[in-house]
C-alpha cells in the first residue's frame, strides 16, 4: 500500500492530522491536473489553478455541503476520480455564477488592446456539458467517470484506465462511446 493510500485510510478512520500529510504528497499532481483543465476554459476565466486545487482539496478532505464522497476512498485512483468530480463541480458553479445577470450575464468584458479581428473559436459550454454528463452517468456510470478523468482532471487515456482499473483497450472503446454519446446529448438527440 503506497503512502497516499495509507493516509487516505487514516483520514477515513477519522485522523484529522492525516489531512496535513496528504496535501504535500498530491499537491503537484492536483495542480498539474487543474492547470490542464483551466487551459480548456474560455478566455476571461478568473479562477486560477491554485485556487481550484485548494477548493477541491477542501471539499474532499475537510468537506462541505458539496462533498462528493463520505471520505471513503478505495485508493489513489478513487481519490483522483473524486478530485476530478470536485473540480468539475467548482468549474460548473463558477460558470453558472458568471452567467447570472447580476454578474453581467452574457456580456463579455473586452480590453481594447486585446481585441483581434479574427473569427472567434467555438467555446465549450461547461454547464451544458455538466448536464449531459449527468445524463450519461445515469446510462453508463463508467463512461461518465472516464470523461471526468479525461476532461476535468486532464488525465491521458492510459492514466485514466489505470485509475479506473480497466484495460487501455476498454478505456479506448469507452472513450469513443462517451464522446459520441455526449455529442448527441449536447446536440439534443440523446437522452
Amino acid at each position: 500500500m503506497n503512502e497516499v493510500t495509507q493516509i487516505l485510510k487514516a483520514l477515513e478512520n477519522g485522523d484529522r492530522c492525516a489531512a496535513s500529510q496528504l496535501l504535500p504528497l498530491i499537491y503537484s499532481e492536483l495542480r498539474k491536473l487543474a492547470a490542464q483543465r483551466l487551459i480548456r476554459e474560455p478566455s476571461g476565466q478568473t479562477l486560477q489553478a491554485t485556487a481550484l486545487v485548494h477548493e477541491a482539496y477542501l471539499r474532499l478532505v475537510i468537506g462541505d455541503e458539496h462533498r462528493i464522497d463520505d471520505q471513503k476512498w478505495d485508493g489513489r485512483g478513487h481519490f483522483f476520480s473524486a478530485a476530478a468530480e470536485a473540480m468539475r463541480r467548482i468549474l460548473v458553479e463558477n460558470a453558472r455564477r458568471k452567467s447570472r445577470l447580476k454578474y453581467g450575464g452574457d456580456v463579455d468584458r473586452l480590453e481594447l488592446d486585446d481585441i483581434e479581428i479574427v473569427a472567434p473559436e467555438p467555446q465549450e459550454d461547461v454547464v451544458a456539458l455538466d448536464e449531459a454528463l449527468d445524463r450519461l452517468a445515469q446510462v453508463d456510470r463508467e463512461a461518465a467517470e472516464l470523461v471526468q478523468l479525461r476532461y476535468f482532471a486532464g488525465m491521458t487515456l492510459p492514466d485514466a484506465a489505470r485509475a479506473m482499473n480497466i484495460s487501455p483497450r476498454s478505456a479506448d472503446r469507452l472513450w469513443a462511446y462517451a464522446k459520441a454519446w455526449l455529442h448527441h446529448a449536447m446536440m439534443g438527440t440523446a437522452g
